[in-house]
């Protein structure tokens, strides 16, 4: 198929792209960045450069591209467009995501239907997000938690749901060059573990993550997907494993009443109630299979 990604340069973007050339599609895969073509060039697909909202752009990218199907992995998480996360001001630094989910969306949704393309696979997001109620693993059928950036989700899966489409929601990613910020705030002891560390998590390898997307689109898949590893778990199981192979020094623990004077309410409920996800859809409805059944597998094979 002719397939076109848009945020092709991104941290899925770049191992997504090269695995579908390598099944035997043609991509097109966009970058708002002029310096990134020549990656995307080396990865084997035709890189262009373009701003996703910008619905004239895009409308003209999509058109110039001809796809069978386009696969949506804008986001605008990189410094270069979110700049640094301060917890308490969380609504800066996902603005621009924020925007992608829903502009951008109906830009690449508007451009789909003026071309034909009929089939779309976009990003979402499943990591610490379900709904605060109920139990600590949560399905595609529950309410996501109402947190920042939660009505850009819902508008995203909406759209994609009704034009046919898939929406993945990612766990939180890791593997080269996906957690190594958080890697280095741990070995600085930046991020501590605050209160009983009771919320819940859910990972995803990249690698998983790009397996799922090729089941999804070649498939051509219709539904919202949770695509998270077999394992959710609280903050004080996971954090603790991840700063030991780190090589860095057991997280330090900040009771949530100070931890919400210093970072905010955002970053103290999600470290006390945050709700995984269950992957039982994905497995059963796109056969995928995991490398990586386990965070725990995962940060070792990573981390050493």
């Amino acid at each position: 198929m002719r397939v076109f990604v848009a945020g092709g340069s991104g941290v899925l973007g770049r191992r997504l792209v090269p695995q579908l050339v390598a099944r035997g599609h043609e991509v097109t895969a966009t970058t708002t960045s002029a310096d990134k073509l020549a990656l995307l060039e080396k990865l084997g697909a035709e890189g262009v450069v373009m701003d996703g909202l910008d619905a004239g752009a895009v409308g003209e990218s999509v058109a110039a591209a001809r796809p069978d199907t386009i696969v949506n992995q804008m986001t605008g998480l990189s410094a270069a467009h979110a700049g640094t996360l301060n917890p308490r001001k969380a609504d800066r630094f996902f603005a621009a995501t924020n925007r992608l989910r829903s502009e951008g969306i109906d830009h690449l949704l508007a451009a789909a239907e003026a071309t034909g393309v009929s089939h779309v696979v976009a990003q979402g997001h499943a990591s610490m997000n379900g709904g605060r109620e109920g139990g600590w693993v949560t399905t595609e059928e529950d309410p996501l938690a109402v947190i920042e950036g939660t009505r850009a989700i819902n508008h995203l899966e909406d759209v994609v749901v009704r034009s046919g489409g898939a929406v993945l929601r990612y766990g939180g990613f890791y593997g080269a060059g996906a957690h190594d910020d958080q890697v280095r705030f741990i070995r600085k002891r930046l991020v501590p573990i605050i209160g009983g560390g009771t919320g819940y998590f859910s990972w995803v390898h990249v690698d998983d993550a790009v397996s799922a997307t090729v089941l999804a689109m070649e498939q051509k898949a219709h539904g919202v997907f949770n695509i998270v590893d077999d394992e959710p778990a609280p903050v004080s199981e996971w954090l603790p494993y991840l700063a030991e192979r780190a090589g860095a020094k057991p997280p330090r623990r900040v009771p949530a009443w100070l931890a919400r004077l210093l970072v905010g309410e955002m970053m103290v409920s999600t470290m006390t109630e945050g709700r995984g996800f269950s992957n039982a859809k994905a497995k059963r409805e796109l056969g995928w299979e995991l490398e990586y059944g386990s965070w725990r597998a995962g940060f070792a094979k990573e981390l050493g």
